[in-house]
């Protein structure tokens, strides 16, 4: 790290203040820098008003409330004509729309905004993640229209959720410049935060390492899922299969099955998909990906849905329980953007018409669990009580360490808990009469217990 002191650009405006822009926006003020945060969400301000983060991060309240208290960090609606800041971070989201494009209204709409503003002397960078080309051809002729000059760079977002504020300061920081002078600036700016700068050759080359890094990863989650199909039909272990092949053997690093999704793995394949479109290319391997992994909650629920009809006594009005509903559990977040639990959910209701469903997650508050659409379970027991089907779907350390012995006997017999990840060995556990255990790529070995 070097003295900020000595830099040009001592204040940022960091646009957008979802995951992406507030954590960015409090390791900056953390190291020094005077930060004016842009949200235009009134529930937003809000609570940074009141000094509190409007979503779960380890560390971020903490570090939030010094920087605020200090006065490196403030907030508003819009940049004041009075902000003589230099360098502005557009950070906002890129959702995608009913017919699966990347938006590009909100990009569109804060590049207005900072041409505005700039004064001149300004740098530019893109954080947010989009389609390949939209920094040169998007944001660019956007700013182009204020006449003043600017420095122009594409710095993507690369953290995870449960541990940004620890990678904000460890991690690489790709910088893709307009031009070298620009690719230099952004270098010099992220050396504040991160030891490390890795400068690519442009625009477009800082864009697509964001999408193929995550557009990766979906594919070998996809391929564990596809793996997971194959041990269901042939009547093997999938955590077995794959445990057993990497143990010791450095040329396999294969995932363990599980839902897929969360705001980036869930859009981002997608999104790469469209830009190569444009120019003509069909990403076979990565649009099959997707599929393989958008297509698990249909098929595991059908296959619910065929067990279940097959248990004799199985209710006819049951209680279902979802358990885990925010994207990930490890390391544990309360986002709920492109969680598969609404995926699991919607099938869950068309295929059991007239059941009651709770929801329960280890960190997901009672309101928003409410908003969901399921009655909120205060606790591990009152998810379990009376409930005819309970499904794990996220990795939370709390479902592994719970007792599923002593809670399956608060269920109604005949009685199924689905594990989405695996947390335990069927052959290990001794459950009540009629309760069953199955686990993803293992539908050949559920099993019950007498106990």
């Amino acid at each position: 790290m070097t003295d900020l002191a000595c830099s040009q650009d001592k204040q940022v405006c960091v646009l957008g203040l979802g995951y992406v822009g507030l954590t960015l926006a409090v390791a900056m003020a953390d190291v020094g820098f005077k930060v004016l945060g842009v949200e235009i969400r009134d529930e937003v301000l809000t609570f940074l008003n009141k000094g509190e983060a409007h979503f779960h991060e380890p560390g971020l309240q903490e570090r939030l409330r010094r920087v605020i208290r200090s006065g490196h960090l403030q907030s508003a609606k819009r940049i004041p004509d009075s902000w003589s800041g230099s360098v502005f971070i557009i950070t906002v989201g890129t959702p995608l729309d009913a017919q699966g494009r990347s938006r590009l209204d909100m990009v569109q709409n804060v590049a207005r905004e900072v041409a505005d503003h700039m004064n001149g002397q300004s740098l530019v960078i893109m954080r947010s993640t989009v389609k390949l080309g939209t920094t040169r051809k998007v944001v660019l002729p956007l700013l182009a229209t204020s006449g003043k000059s600017f420095d122009l760079a594409f710095c993507p977002e690369r953290t995870l959720e449960g541990k940004a504020l620890t990678e904000l300061r460890q991690l690489p920081q790709i910088v893709g410049g307009l031009t070298s002078q620009a690719a230099v600036r952004a270098s010099q700016l992220f050396q504040f935060i991160t030891p490390t700068v890795v400068r690519v050759s442009s625009l477009e080359t800082a864009e697509m390492i964001k999408l193929v890094d995550n557009a990766q990863r979906d594919v070998a989650f996809a391929y564990a899922n596809e793996v997971a199909r194959a041990c269901d039909a042939i009547g093997v272990s999938a955590a077995e299969v794959i445990q057993a092949g990497k143990l010791g053997y450095p040329r396999t690093n294969l995932p363990m099955p599980g839902p897929v999704g969360g705001p980036c793995l869930e859009k981002d394949s997608h999104i790469l998909a469209e830009g190569l479109s444009d120019l003509g290319i069909n990403p076979e391997i990565t649009l099959a990906a997707r599929r393989t992994n958008e297509n698990q909650p249909g098929e595991v629920v059908a296959h619910l849905r065929s067990y279940t009809d097959a248990l004799i006594g199985f209710s006819k009005k049951p209680i279902i329980t979802l358990m885990g509903l925010a994207f990930k559990g490890q390391p544990a977040t309360d986002d709920l953007r492109g969680t598969m639990a609404r995926p699991v959910f919607a099938r869950l209701r068309e295929s059991y018409p007239t059941a009651e469903f709770r929801g329960f997650d280890a960190v997901v508050g009672a309101r928003d669990i409410e908003d969901f659409g399921l009655v909120s379970a205060t606790s591990l027991q009152r998810a379990f009580k009376d409930a005819s089907l309970v499904l794990i779907l996220n990795n939370h350390s709390v479902f592994g360490e719970m007792d599923i012995e002593e809670l399956a006997k608060e269920m109604q017999a005949p009685g199924l808990i689905y594990d989405f990840w695996n947390f335990f060995k069927t052959a290990d556990l001794h459950l009540p009469t009629s309760i069953s255990y199955m686990a993803l790529g293992s539908h050949g070995q559920v099993r019950s217990y007498s106990i």
